[in-house]
């Protein structure tokens, strides 16, 4: 749904309350869309910086040509073939 400033300011509850039911609420200015009004749940986890810092360190010929045709061969096959 998509309703105006005006129209949100005066019926905030019940957008909050078709948000958390899920449907998907626009505020606009002007008839041009500005906001989205989402469930605080709704927002992403955050991102953890070093969540990945355990994992062992790629092969130094990780992105060699040869390297990339053995993916490329495993995936679509042998192209001289």
């Amino acid at each position: 749904m998509q309703v105006n400033i005006l129209e949100a300011k005066t019926q905030l509850s019940r957008l909050v309350k078709a948000a958390r039911a899920g449907e998907e609420v626009i505020i606009a200015r002007d008839g041009v869309p500005a906001v989205r009004l989402v469930p605080v749940d709704a927002v992403p986890a955050a991102r953890q910086p070093g969540a990945w810092s355990g994992l062992p360190p790629a092969d130094p010929d990780w992105d060699s040509a040869i390297f990339n045709r053995q993916i490329a061969e495993s995936l679509f096959g042998d192209p001289d073939s």
